[in-house]
């Protein structure tokens, strides 16, 4: 078959182009010319549409079309292979103007092609156009196989979130040719951020919610879609709960009695906001309780008449009756009726005589009797008189308020009669035993002391009278043993060394158990004159005594008895006991308990909100509180939280035993609380166990926030140690030390184990924390068979070591002393110098209303500064504070109240 030379020219330039191409290796994606050389380059072909990216649908074709001018000839190479020629359609046609020849080349391309070369490399296509001056590459167009995968990589999940808090829906599409493009529903609705600015999505295609609304409570999906197919993940429910939120207390109801002992109630609500979509209830009470007390109104009552009186000269008698079985008082009625009744003694018909001789002796001899009895009077008055200046000589005295105070020297009785030493002599009667100088009386024939140079208010010396309760173990038995038959003493302990009792009268006097913090002050004229009361005092084991707790309520202090219950006291006696919570109004609610006769606990007092009238009144301090009561019985002190700040203090100690005698040792790490009555009992627990301390304590604020508490070791020596403690924490509840019930300490061990008995030395780290608060850490590092470098840290603290102290030897301040301080400050004085001046040098001005509802304001202030400072108390502080109301006036002891 023959051909001419111009038509086989095209197809041997073609065929000569392709090997030189293949064999440069030249693959440019962007058009490229290539000139001959000579030919004219405005006539090089240029490309009119070039191929395009494109994706194979499922099994459809795809077709690339390239168009080119001036050309004569237009090919498609595929992955650097020719396409065959018969594969091209081709269209001639004359480019309008210029009259240049043009053509247009379409190629379909199958899956099939493109699947032969899949993984190895992508299928390509480009055109090459040719004309007289040279040949022209299009661009590269890439064929892809379009597809989505069904599984999602990560699905969104559901969520509970509270109201305000940020949410975040993670999605990650199906892998995909092209990409997915990814949209979100809400309740298939479409999520469209341009629309509401509280809502993005981020680049990694998750749906973030910056703060979440109620509305927003939806079931969400995220959607993924391109050319091939549109993909839905699970939907995710998203909850936006709301916290209940207390309401504010209502004002306290009226008392429910009109007159003696009611109730007074307030409530709130779970409103402020109400709980919703699941959210918390609020926890604590709705409601409260607390005693009040109103003074009774007393109607008047008549006495008996009286006898009639004798017949007048009027010829009448009378008699007469008072308004005074009982006087009325607290606003209630007067008797009704008259207080005076006359009669006629002679039935109308009076005959008046005159006075024989016998009348005139009688009425002489009434006269002498009279005259006698003012005589009497007088010569009394004189006497009492001299007596009272010969003690004031030297009690009354201004200068004993600027030199200084000693005690009274008291003899105690006879060994024979030690049940009799609680009676001290009445100090209102006996002037005679305190005449002459205020100091103790010295058997020898020293100089005098000198008043002058002398600390004010010395404290007692060796005339210091002291009841020491040594009695054998069977007494005290027998006191506990009287006590128990009484249904409310049941639960009294049977041993002695968490009791103290006495026998006391009107001198008062003091109970305390050694080394716990708790002491019963019972100042002078609180037991009645004539009086002699046999009082305990005891503390509880928590174990032992049921103490219902409601909400976030928790025992702040021990459980304390002081009895017996009932006793008629005329003033109030002071309970002191320590407490292990860190006081302040905005974060506690503090409340004193007490069980009644039945069993049952009540409210008797909400500190903050005291009122004169209250039977109650508590001192508080950072480790203490001091509380005058004149009802004695069962106490505690209580908490509940108002808010996650609030805190009770932990006090942590390290204990190991004293000896290791196997390869295994112990370290045992209490939590309790920060009151010297559960250091006691722990010490004495070790005590037993012997165990040493190895470590200083520490103290810890355990907060209302939730979080328990953990215990870990760190740092043991590998090579010499090892711990056989499986886990890297312990960890105690939170409910379990916040609630402080059935548990006053909580301990946890950690066991380690030496690889020989030689090695005796141990260092270590152990850390104790509250999650997301407070924490300690503890350098531990002794030997553990020599080293007792912290056991003085465990010697109690001497508080005297006697549990009783009765009559003047319990005060710091000696007796007529105070009795003169009383009478001096007592009545308001103009100048100043009262009582509350002294209150106020005290730091006790916040009480002020409550010391003036007592009959002796100053008494009361003496008697809280007794139990403040007993028995390490600095006598100098109140000499100053004395000492400056006497500056303020030098006569202010010698003036009279009326002149005051």
């Amino acid at each position: 078959m023959g051909c001419s030379p111009r038509g086989l020219w095209p197809a041997l330039l073609a065929l000569v182009l392709a090997v030189r191409l293949r064999a440069s290796g030249a693959q440019q994606s962007a058009t490229v010319a290539n000139p001959v050389p000579g030919g004219n380059p405005d006539l090089l072909p240029h490309f009119l549409v070039e191929p395009e990216d494109v994706y194979i649908v499922k099994n459809k074709p795809v077709t690339l079309t390239c168009k080119a001018s001036p050309a004569t000839q237009i090919y498609f190479k595929c992955n650097g292979e020719w396409v065959h020629q018969g594969d091209h359609i081709t269209e001639h046609s004359t480019e309008k103007g210029s009259g240049l020849p043009m053509m247009e080349v379409r190629i379909n391309i199958s899956r099939q092609q493109v699947e032969k070369v899949f993984g190895l490399e992508e299928y390509w296509c480009q055109c090459v156009a040719w004309s007289s001056s040279g040949t022209t590459k299009s661009q590269k167009a890439y064929v892809r196989i379009a597809y989505l995968r069904k599984n999602f990589e990560q699905e969104p999940l559901a969520k509970e979130v509270s109201l305000e808090q940020g949410i975040v829906l993670p999605c990650r599409p199906p892998e995909g040719i092209p990409p997915a493009e990814v949209e979100w529903l809400r309740n298939e609705d479409l999520v469209d951020p341009s629309l509401d600015p509280n809502v993005y999505v981020t680049r990694e295609h998750s749906l973030v919610v910056r703060q979440a609304r109620l509305a927003d409570t939806a079931n969400y999906t995220c959607v993924a879609k391109n050319i091939v197919a549109r993909r839905r993940s699970s939907s995710a429910a998203v909850t936006v709960y709301v916290n209940g939120g207390w309401s504010t207390w209502t004002e306290w109801s009226a008392c429910s009695a009109t007159c003696g002992r009611g109730w007074q109630k307030r409530s709130r609500s779970c409103t402020n906001p109400a709980p919703l979509n699941g959210g918390s209830f609020c926890e604590g009470q709705s409601g409260q309780k607390t005693a009040c007390a109103s003074l009774c109104p007393v109607d008047g009552g008549w006495t008996e008449w009286s006898k009639w009186s004798a017949c007048a000269l009027d010829c009448t008698r009378w008699r007469s009756r008072e308004c005074s079985e009982p006087p009325p008082r607290n606003g209630g009625e007067d008797c009704q009726g008259a207080d005076l009744d006359t009669r006629n003694c002679t039935s109308d018909l009076c005959i008046h005589t005159a006075s024989g001789p016998e009348d005139v002796a009688l009425y002489v001899g009434l006269i002498a009797v009279a005259v006698c009895l003012v005589l009497l009077l007088l010569v009394l008055i004189l006497v009492y008189c001299r007596k009272k200046e010969g003690l004031d000589s030297d009690v009354a005295d201004s200068s004993i308020l600027t030199s200084g105070f000693q005690p009274v020297s008291i003899k105690p009785t006879k060994a024979d009669n030690s049940h009799l030493l609680t009676i001290q002599p009445d100090l209102s009667t006996t002037t005679t035993t305190y005449q002459g100088t205020l100091c103790p009386r010295q058997e020898s024939s020293g100089p005098k002391f000198q008043l002058t140079n002398g600390h004010l208010l010395s404290p007692l010396g060796s005339g210091r009278h002291t009841l020491h309760h040594s009695s054998p173990a069977s007494e005290a038995e027998d006191f506990v043993a009287r006590l128990s038959t009484q249904n409310y003493f049941r639960s009294l302990p049977r041993g002695t060394s968490n009791m103290a009792y006495g026998t006391f009268n009107f001198l008062g006097g003091r109970l305390m158990i050694p080394n716990t913090g708790i002491s019963l002050l019972i100042p002078p004229d609180a037991i009645p004159r004539g009086k002699i009361y046999e009082i305990y005092l005891t503390l509880h084991k928590q174990e032992d005594v049921r103490l219902p707790l409601a909400g976030c309520q928790t025992l702040l202090s021990p459980i304390i008895s002081c009895g017996p219950p009932g006793v008629l006291l005329t003033r109030p006696v002071i309970l002191s006991m320590d407490h292990c919570g860190e006081p302040s109004p905005e974060n506690w609610s503090l409340r004193l308990k007490k069980q009644s006769c039945e069993g049952t606990w009540e409210d008797v007092l909400h500190l903050g909100e005291e009122s004169p009238a209250h039977l109650y009144y508590c001192q508080l301090e950072a480790r203490a509180c001091h509380v005058f009561t004149e009802q004695l019985g069962r106490f505690a002190l209580v908490g509940e939280a108002l808010s996650s700040a609030a805190a009770k203090r932990l006090k942590l100690l390290l204990f190991a035993p004293t000896a290791c005698t196997s390869l295994e040792y112990t370290i045992r790490v209490y939590c309790l609380h920060d009151t010297h009555d559960a250091l006691k009992e722990v010490i004495q627990l070790e005590k037993q166990m012997g165990g040493q301390l190895i470590e200083e304590p520490r103290v810890l604020h355990f907060k209302d926030s939730y979080h328990n508490l953990r215990l870990s070791i760190h740092d043991v020596p590998s090579s010499l140690w090892k711990s056989k403690l499986l886990v890297s924490y312990q960890e105690i509840p939170f409910y379990h030390i916040w609630n402080g019930g059935a548990q006053q300490f909580l301990h946890c061990t950690f066991t380690l184990e030496r690889f020989s008995p030689s090695t005796t030395d141990l260092a270590c780290k152990i850390w104790i924390w509250q999650v997301e608060g407070d924490g300690q850490s503890f350098n531990v590092n002794f030997n553990i068979n020599k080293d007792t470098r912290f056991a003085e840290l465990l010697a109690p603290d001497n508080e005297g070591g006697v549990p009783a102290l009765v009559g003047p030897s319990a005060f710091k301040i000696p007796f007529l002393i105070r009795q003169k301080i009383i009478s001096s400050l007592d009545p308001p004085c103009g100048r100043g110098a009262d009582w509350r001046t002294l209150a106020q040098k005290l730091h006790l001005d916040s009480h002020l209303g409550f010391f003036a509802s007592k009959a002796s304001p100053t008494a009361m202030i003496l008697n809280l500064w007794e139990a403040r400072h007993f028995p390490h108390g600095n006598l100098s502080q109140l000499a100053a504070a004395v000492a400056d109301l006497g500056k303020q006036d030098t006569a202010l002891f010698m003036v009279s109240e009326a002149e005051c």
